[in-house]
């Protein structure tokens, strides 16, 4: 068995029809994991998943509803019997605009999505985890939690608010064989940019030390070690890949 190895466990991704957690799934999988690609968007899904291959399979998933996030786990057990990775990775940009110009609207979809939905899947996937005393749970945060970007109020604290969340629920199953982390992203070139305006993603690449924004493959490597058995000293951890950009 080599490291990271994830033979006969089984990960749930979510938002992985695209961009990182399409990526994300993929590398799992390479590592031997049966793959979820859960998504809203259930074509996608499928389509990914049939070219992933092997033990992969698709489910439709709504993040920002309890019921769908209990259905999808309740889905995965029954076919694979086990839930042994979550990566909350699905998530939006929102309107990029200041916060005079932002809506109550525009401010609750973003917190139903990327807040929320990280609280939904978590609850619903913990539970045959600590069955099983063993889980791996990933959260994706961005920089923007810790630093914060102007124009991306509720991005911002959503992902602020995914690390705090991290922490706490990795302190309440620290004992139970559960790891719990997140990893924060600079700005990565996904199709969450075409969210954004020229301004801003120049704004955030000139940022980082690196000046290049992140690939989905350099994502998922970290997302990958924080996966398997071998992460079992680290919890309650926010790694960045910033290319240099946050350093505490």
């Amino acid at each position: 068995m080599g490291y990271f190895d994830l033979t006969g466990q089984t990960a749930i991704i979510t938002g992985s029809a695209t961009g990182i957690g399409e990526t994300i799934a993929r590398r799992l999988a390479l590592a031997g994991a049966t793959v979820v690609v859960a998504d809203m968007n259930l074509a996608g899904a499928t389509e990914v998943a049939r070219s992933i291959g092997g033990t992969a399979f698709a489910v439709e998933l709504d993040v920002t509803s309890a019921a769908s996030a209990d259905k999808a786990v309740a889905d995965v057990l029954a076919k694979t019997g086990r839930v042994d990775i979550l990566v909350n990775n699905a998530g939006v940009g929102g309107k990029a605009a200041p916060i005079w110009e932002q809506s109550l609207d525009d401010w609750n979809r973003v917190i139903a999505i990327n807040m929320t939905g990280v609280f939904n899947l978590t609850k619903a996937a913990i539970v045959p985890m600590r069955a099983r005393s063993y889980g791996r749970i990933i959260n994706i945060a961005s920089i923007a939690g810790k630093e914060g970007n102007p124009n991306m109020t509720a991005y911002s604290a959503t992902k602020a608010g995914v690390i705090g969340f991290t922490k706490s629920v990795a302190k309440e199953v620290a004992t139970e064989g559960i790891c719990v982390n997140a990893v924060a992203p600079a700005v990565v070139r996904t199709k969450i940019l075409d969210q954004l305006t020229p301004e801003q993603v120049d704004y955030m690449t000139q940022k980082i030390p690196m000046r290049r924004t992140g690939t989905t493959e350099e994502i998922a490597a970290v997302v990958h070690f924080l996966a398997s058995p071998d992460c079992s000293f680290v919890t309650g951890q926010t790694y960045d890949a910033s290319g240099g950009r946050a350093t505490y």
